[in-house]
């Protein structure tokens, strides 16, 4: 995914984000509420400052680039965090509420169950720990995305999405996996996408800001794992009640 060749394919296929929406002349994030199993974000994930520090500083670069100012859209900074396991969003998330008026209470006792019980079947051993490995384009994104350190920190994660879309009383909730695994931190959404688009010099662009990336930094640890809410693309929030799995 971080290959030139990879760009070259991604930017043919790449489309608008409906997350972002243009209001009042400016490009605002727009209504998408759900729930998401999330690391901590940036601006609450103290164990990982030195990491989100060089992130920003990535986005910063990205955003220097001859692209155009309405092409990609920056989320904050703040927000930055890596999804472990999509559960439910937009027309799923309103349904779902409709169907059943304890639907909060009911996905956060589920959940608070299975980590529980997940907590009990962990194995110990050295950290989850992930490397930045590069720029990624995904049809509405971009982002970098991060590989394991080692085998245990992959397949923890892995064990954990399993139990997760496989869990027969998330699944009554309307939760369901729709994505394979790919961690990354997302960067910003496409925008405005001109006919005119240079798709080749884009990503000739995007493979030589890939390859000024250094691969030094700091490595990701996935200490916790949080249910979240969010209402749109910038903010992710919780109540203290709320489950959380520490790794």
């Amino acid at each position: 995914m971080t290959l030139p060749e990879a760009y070259k394919t991604q930017i043919q296929h790449i489309q608008e984000s409906s997350k972002f929406r243009f209001h009042g002349g400016v490009r605002e994030a727009a209504a998408f509420p759900g729930y998401t199993l999330i690391t901590p974000p940036a601006q609450e994930d103290l164990n990982n400052a030195a990491f989100y520090s060089q992130i920003q500083a990535y986005q910063r670069q990205l955003f220097q680039l001859p692209i155009g100012s309405n092409l990609i859209v920056p989320v904050p900074a703040d927000s930055f965090h890596v999804t472990v396991a999509d559960l439910i969003w937009d027309n799923a998330f309103h349904h779902a509420c409709k169907k059943n008026p304890q639907f909060a209470e009911d996905l956060n006792s589920q959940l608070a169950e299975m980590f529980q019980e997940y907590q009990q079947l962990m194995t110990k051993g050295s950290p989850i720990s992930w490397q930045m490995w590069g720029l990624i384009v995904m049809p509405r994104a971009v982002g970098v995305c991060l590989v394991p350190k080692n085998e245990r920190s992959y397949e923890e994660i892995i064990r954990f999405r399993r139990m997760i879309y496989q869990n027969r009383k998330l699944m009554g909730l309307g939760v369901e996996q729709h994505y394979h695994f790919t961690a990354h931190v997302t960067l910003g959404y496409f925008g405005e996408i001109p006919p005119e688009l240079d798709r080749i010099n884009l990503s000739m662009m995007f493979s030589e800001f890939n390859q000024s990336l250094p691969l030094d930094t700091p490595d990701f640890l996935i200490n916790q794992v949080e249910l979240r809410k969010f209402d749109d693309m910038t903010h992710y929030y919780r109540q203290p009640d709320w489950p959380s799995l520490d790794f």
